[in-house]
């Protein structure tokens, strides 16, 4: 981030603008709503900034720019098409302390101006860090059109309300009410116009959340927990109601699987807790599940995030059982699971006419229990979910069931993440590839015939690796 995103309060404070011109117009103005009083400082200037002059709006300094000028300014922004001055006034306010904007010229500022969209007191702002501002303004229009024109006044309205509401409520109420009301029927009055229907509506509202409370010992509303499937690691791949969740969570359980850029879109207060198991760590589930469990006593939202789908390898049929014998509100989101992202990522189908009519998912543990002899069968394709320690076994135990040397196969690496990379040799061969190009979790494995689909390939494996 080579930004820091803040709003500065300019009312009354003395701004300076240097430039006459069009683009010096609409800094000014831009300046000006903020509630600063702005110089221009300009020979001349345009007639439409010579008109905000004679209104009062603006005061103009009819001069050549000079350090002096700054003196006192809160802010100054360079809006000339002459690149000595616009590095003159640049040069003065840093001497100056004081932050500087040089339109266009991001290596002369100390802040730029982001392409707003304004629903005042709401504003929403767009950068691109002056790399693409033609890119901001297209984001900045699609948001224009996405936000309801009202939505200020909905703003104002909470505003208006949120010490009548810090009185009647505690603090985890207050958030569980505020949602209720901005997703509820007193922002669709207020929306509509209908402000005698808002007020009633959050008079209800409140009243409800007060009494709800009460009956919790004021707490606040019980806590609960959204097991979420974090998908293969494209954070572009999770669910809206995924997204929608991790929003609202108070606290965050995540997994090793789960990335960064998957956590970024969370609530940015919310507590994140790992708790990613290592190997061998066979008492990790169980305090996971007391975690939840106390957690949500507490009156959270807890967001259980699992790489993958959370039903699906991982565990957690097992939380629903803790959290429903301990009578604790819960729901499952679905989420890509890992055999699913992986194929789609390397363009290859589970399931193709003439090839394989069925699926399979199976741990990578080579267990001697499972069906050797069927997964081993060349119609149909087997997903193997965390096999890259057990590759050599997972290959010797379908050899041993039956399955030909030349059955393709496929290791898929990091699917759908920067760095994916899909390894395709013979499932003779697989094992030797994998070592040699040294594979690592997280990684899926794919037998079958439709491994090698698509035509890519496999790398050679050479005599010397094969002997």
């Amino acid at each position: 981030m080579d930004y820091l995103p803040v709003f500065l309060r300019l009312g009354a404070e003395p701004a300076v603008v240097v430039g006459g011109g069009r683009v010096a117009a609409r800094k000014a103005e831009w300046l000006a709503r903020a509630g600063a009083h702005v110089t221009v400082i300009a020979p001349e200037l345009l007639p439409e900034l010579q008109a905000q002059v004679g209104l009062g709006r603006l005061r103009h300094c009819a001069a050549s720019f000079a350090p002096e000028h700054l003196d006192g300014a809160a802010l100054v922004v360079a809006a000339t098409d002459e690149p000595a001055v616009n590095l003159a006034v640049s040069d003065a306010a840093r001497v100056r302390g004081i932050p500087v904007n040089v339109v266009d010229q991001a290596e002369l500022s100390t802040f730029i101006f982001p392409a707003i969209v304004d629903r005042s007191p709401l504003i929403v702002a767009v950068s691109s860090a002056g790399a693409a501002p033609v890119l901001a303004r297209r984001v900045r229009e699609s948001l224009e059109a996405l936000l309801p024109a009202r939505l200020g006044e909905l703003a104002r309205f909470m505003g208006e309300r949120r010490r009548q509401v810090r009185r009647a409520l505690g603090a985890l109420a207050r958030r569980a009410f505020w949602e209720s009301v901005v997703s509820g029927p007193v922002a669709e009055r207020l929306l509509s116009g209908e402000e005698a229907a808002a007020e009633q509506a959050f008079a209800r509202e409140l009243l409800s959340s007060q009494l709800t409370s009460a009956r919790a010992g004021g707490a606040g509303p019980p806590g609960e927990v959204y097991l979420i499937g974090a998908g293969p690691g494209d954070p572009d791949l999770l669910t809206l109601r995924a997204l929608q969740l991790l929003q609202q969570a108070d606290v965050i359980l995540y997994d090793r699987l789960v990335p960064e850029a998957i956590l970024e879109r969370a609530r940015r207060d919310a507590e994140r807790i790992f708790v990613g198991k290592e190997v061998g760590d066979s008492g990790q589930q169980q305090r996971i599940n007391e975690l939840l469990v106390r957690l949500a006593r507490q009156g959270k939202r807890v967001a259980r995030l699992k790489g993958g789908d959370p039903l699906v390898f991982g565990r957690g049929g097992e939380e629903l059982e803790v959290l429903t014998a301990h009578g604790i509100p819960w729901r499952v989101v679905p989420g890509i699971t890992a055999a699913l992202g992986a194929a789609a990522a390397a363009g290859m189908p589970l399931t193709h006419r003439g090839l394989s009519q069925s699926v399979t998912l199976v741990t990578g543990h080579a267990d001697a229990t499972l069906d050797w002899r069927t997964l081993a069968g060349a119609d149909r394709t087997v997903v193997f979910y965390m096999g890259v320690r057990q590759l050599p076994r997972i290959v010797a135990r379908l050899r041993a069931a039956g399955a030909a040397s030349t059955l393709p196969a496929a290791l898929i690496e990091r699917a759908s993440l920067p760095g994916q990379r899909v390894l395709r040799a013979r499932l003779a061969d697989i094992a030797l590839l994998a070592r040699r190009e040294r594979a690592a979790a997280p990684a899926v494995l794919i037998v079958g015939p439709v491994a090698a689909f698509a035509g890519a390939a496999a790398p050679a494996v050479p005599e010397a690796a094969r002997a």
